[in-house]
């Protein structure tokens, strides 16, 4: 689909220019408390560094959650707002997902192969001592990952009755998404005809505390 920025605030702020599938630039910011400082920022140095102009881009990919509530709403409001300054389509991808695709392949999973084979529990922190997690048998032949569970939030030990209720044994994964599985995702899904315009957060639970003024406003001036 020619040139795709990708987004994802789930940890960090993570920001990635792709063309083809193939990354062109990507700025990781790990701190994970300053995703409205950084996002304007982090755009316009991929952009730079991928020597992109903004109207090239055809497609923004932003990362959905599960995720704390506000890091994550700023990606997405930022997602919006640059879809539709530049007329870019947008596409929402579960985090998760990403996680998961990047993870099966590194363990050498192909497109088609097994879906018998041991299953994969993506997690990521979702604070107040409790994860979020999916859990994935493998890839499809277009290379999206197959979720069989989830994605939902639970404590550790919550998860792993689960798993024993259920005698699933599963290899585990636990780490930071980045902008670049995000985009690599989008590009399978949009081989397989499965990308979604859904860009609805996914919080699966309540805020931890109420959304800051500032950003409320924002999200105001993007969305309407």
């Amino acid at each position: 689909m020619g040139h795709l920025l990708a987004i994802d605030t789930s940890s960090g702020t993570s920001v990635a220019v792709l063309k083809d599938g193939v990354p062109l630039a990507e700025i990781e910011i790990a701190d994970t408390r300053s995703h409205t400082e950084s996002i304007g920022d982090a755009i316009n140095d991929a952009l730079k560094q991928a020597g992109v102009a903004p109207s090239r881009i055809q497609a923004v990919a932003v990362g959905r959650g599960p995720a704390p509530f506000t890091g994550l709403r700023v990606g997405i409001a930022a997602a919006i707002m640059f879809a539709e300054g530049v007329g870019a389509k947008l596409f929402g991808i579960v985090s998760l997902d990403a996680i998961a695709k990047q993870e099966l392949a590194a363990r050498g999973a192909v497109p088609g192969g097994d879906q018998a084979a041991q299953p994969l529990l993506v997690t990521s922190d979702a604070r107040r001592s409790e994860h979020y997690w999916a859990l994935y048998s493998g890839l499809d032949r277009h290379g999206v990952p197959v979720c069989i569970e989830g994605p939902a939030v639970n404590r550790p030990a919550d998860i792993e009755t689960m798993l024993a209720e259920r005698e699933i044994e599963a290899s585990r994964a636990s780490v930071v998404i980045s902008a670049r599985a995000i985009g690599e995702l989008f590009e399978a899904q949009a081989a397989a005809g499965v990308l979604s315009d859904d860009v609805t957060a996914l919080y699966l639970r309540n805020p931890d505390a109420v959304e800051p003024k500032n950003l409320r406003d924002f999200g105001k001036r993007v969305s309407g």
